[in-house]
């Protein structure tokens, strides 16, 4: 949140929007990391997902961040890819 009302102070400053509000937020943040969403990225066995035409490393990478309780977001074309897999 800092980050992007840091970039509307900006935007703010250089003139690119005409007003500034700091104190309600503009964006929503939409998670994507939901429980649901671990369980059936660990779920994925490589071996399936490599025949489906995917990258083992990408599979290796969604993996380590749904292990980690850090927060974490999918890239559109990966969230096509799993979508795939989840409707497949």
């Amino acid at each position: 949140m800092i980050f992007l009302k840091a970039r509307e102070l900006a935007h703010y400053l250089i003139s690119k929007k005409k007003s500034l509000d700091l104190a309600s937020p503009e964006y929503q943040i939409e998670r994507q990391d939901s429980d649901e969403i671990r369980k059936k990225i660990l779920s994925i066995p490589y071996s399936e997902w490599k025949k489906r035409g995917f990258s083992k490393g990408g599979l290796n990478y969604m993996k380590k961040n749904a292990e980690s309780e850090k927060p974490f977001t999918l890239n559109k074309h990966v969230r096509e890819r799993l979508d795939q897999w989840i409707c497949g």
